[in-house]
């Protein structure tokens, strides 16, 4: 009889981060990533999200393996927190897993006993009688792999984040052999990533930086600064390495720079030679000309970084500010998620005097594959089932769309568009699409605390993040006689002198709508709280467009 195949998606699907699949062969469960989703604006208060892991702890006996793709949070970051509830043995390079070690020391599980095996790039191994091989792939940090999991049906094949590059240094080279040779056993179903979909052509060589700015570097007349994200390690390489030929020191500008390169040294990344490093406490010692400042974070974050430097109020406490001989490299380019932070950034950098080179998403691609370098991973690998991964919805249908350009095996009735929780079932007679199968979604993860902050919780948050009303009055016990006046006031809401008409407006309210409830004499105190909540809420909503936590209180004595 031939093996029962399931796939299905706990996070990664319609969304940014949180990388999470699942495959099961038989009664064997191997879990393909297990990332992190950073919090957007509606999550005040919350560190990360992660995916709802109660069927891997419900079916924990049964989990074989947590299979690492490559050493990014959104691949990895989950895996700090679900181990201790999940554990499995943990395969993944050596850059992967040094990775992993250093996030999950971030976030106070450093001292959890992972069951680490530390693969080589490329690499076949055995979980049991189940054949796993490791192909390396040509991704921003070092070691990335794609990964193939053996059935009686074929391999299940995945891409993680690729780029099809064939001049690259060997950490960064994507091992067509190994594909080819994966692709001699027959391919079940195709796993790629959806990112870059939507862009013609190959992503080679845009994802380059060197071109770009290799000029700036090597001529500027004063400082250089060079502000790029944290996770985009193979650019962070180039630089150190345009630094190096143009004989200049690298100094990180601040203890978030220090750590990253910090950890890139120790997974082997790169060495920088002593002679051109330098600390932060060096900057005043070396000639303007000969220096390259490294500027490393994530997200609004970075940019924030980037703001502040320009408007003179670094957080490095060093450098105090640029200069008009100072030239800025921002190499960051924005999402939709973080256009507006980006264009202020980039703003206070015009105003601060300085050169600016703005290295724009146009001409500068992050490095994930693009339309044809998705279609050759479908040509080498010929697979009969096809399945979209890591994007947004509109990512997942463009990815499907391109396969089905291809023709041959793949047809409307092979290629599956899926969401969280969505299960395909494969067996010999074929493949089927079972819609929200599995317990999916998102945990808070707030401070050390997993999934203990809910949607009230953040609702109230968002509130609070608006501004607080509190509306008091004493009551005589018993008769519910209004004794003195109301104290009404607001924190965080309005300006003082903007506030006065609404105090006005909210006091008359309040005390209308008091006088009327007690008059009934038929309602209850919490009936009371409620109508004073309901009523003014509208006019504070009406006059001002947010909506704030309103706290009526009645005080009986």
């Amino acid at each position: 009889m031939s093996d029962k195949v399931k796939i299905f998606a706990l996070g990664g699907l319609d969304e940014d981060g949180k990388n999470c699949t699942v495959v099961e062969v038989n009664d064997e469960i191997y879990v393909v990533g297990c990332g992190i989703k950073y919090p957007d604006k509606t999550m005040p208060g919350i560190d990360f999200v992660i995916p709802n892991f109660s069927y891997l702890q419900e079916n924990k006996n049964r989990v074989k393996a947590y299979l690492l793709p490559h050493g990014h949070d959104d691949e990895v970051g989950a895996l700090a927190y679900i181990y201790k509830d999940v554990p499995a043995p943990i395969y993944g390079s050596k850059v992967t897993t040094e990775m992993f070690k250093n996030f999950a020391k971030h976030v106070g599980n450093g001292d959890v006993k992972f069951d680490f095996h530390v693969v080589n790039p490329s690499c076949t191994f055995y979980i049991g009688k189940r054949k796993i091989s490791f192909f390396q792939t040509s991704h921003n940090i070092a070691q990335s792999n794609g990964i193939a999991i053996s059935s009686d049906l074929g391999n299940i094949v995945f891409t993680s984040d690729f780029v099809i590059e064939n001049n690259a240094s060997a950490s960064y080279l994507t091992d067509l052999n190994m594909i080819a040779k994966i692709a001699e056993d027959k391919t079940l179903v195709l796993c790629p990533e959806s990112v870059f979909a939507d862009k013609l052509g190959y992503t080679a060589p845009k994802y380059k930086l060197t071109p770009l700015i290799e000029k700036n570097v090597k001529d500027a007349l004063g400082r250089v600064f060079v502000a790029m994200f944290g996770s985009n390690f193979y650019n962070i390489d180039e630089v150190l390495q345009m630094a190096v030929a143009a004989h200049k020191r690298v100094i990180p500008y601040d203890e978030e720079t220090a750590e990253t390169l910090k950890n890139m040294q120790q997974s082997g990344q790169f060495l920088l030679p002593r002679e051109n490093y330098a600390s932060n406490e060096d900057i005043h010692r070396y000639r303007a000309q000969d220096i390259v400042v490294l500027m490393l974070g994530y997200g609004t974050r970075l940019y924030r970084k980037i703001a502040l430097l320009a408007s003179g109020q670094s957080e490095s406490g060093r450098l105090v500010s640029l200069d008009e001989n100072d030239s800025f490299i921002m190499a960051c380019p924005s999402n939709d998620n973080t256009e507006m932070e980006a264009t202020d950034a980039l703003d206070e950098l015009y105003r601060s005097g300085c050169h600016v080179t703005n290295i724009s998403k146009k001409v500068f691609f992050r490095m994930h594959a693009s339309e044809e370098d998705l279609k050759m991973m479908i040509s080498l690998l010929h697979p009969k089932y096809y399945i979209p991964l890591k994007g947004y919805f509109k990512d997942l249908l463009t990815n499907a769309e391109v396969s089905l350009k291809m023709g041959g095996n793949l047809t409307h009735q092979s290629v599956f568009l899926l969401e969280n929780g969505t299960c395909v079932h494969f067996d010999e007679k074929g493949a089927d699409m079972v819609p929200d199968e599995i317990p999916h979604g998102d945990l808070m993860i707030d401070g050390i605390g997993v999934g203990d902050v809910g949607s009230a919780v953040l609702e109230d948050r968002q509130k609070l993040s608006q501004g607080v009303v509190i509306m008091a009055v004493t009551l005589e016990k018993g008769t519910h006689k209004v004794i003195g006046t109301p104290d009404i006031q607001f924190r965080g809401l309005v300006m003082m002198g903007d506030g006065e008409a609404l105090l006005r407006d909210v006091t008359k309210v309040f005390n209308e709508t008091l006088r009327e409830d007690l008059a009934r004499g038929n309602m209850s105190l919490d009936e009371i709280k409620d109508d004073l909540y309901d009523h003014t809420f509208r006019v504070i909503r009406r006059q001002t467009g947010k909506e704030p936590m309103v706290l009526p209180l009645l005080i009986e004595k």
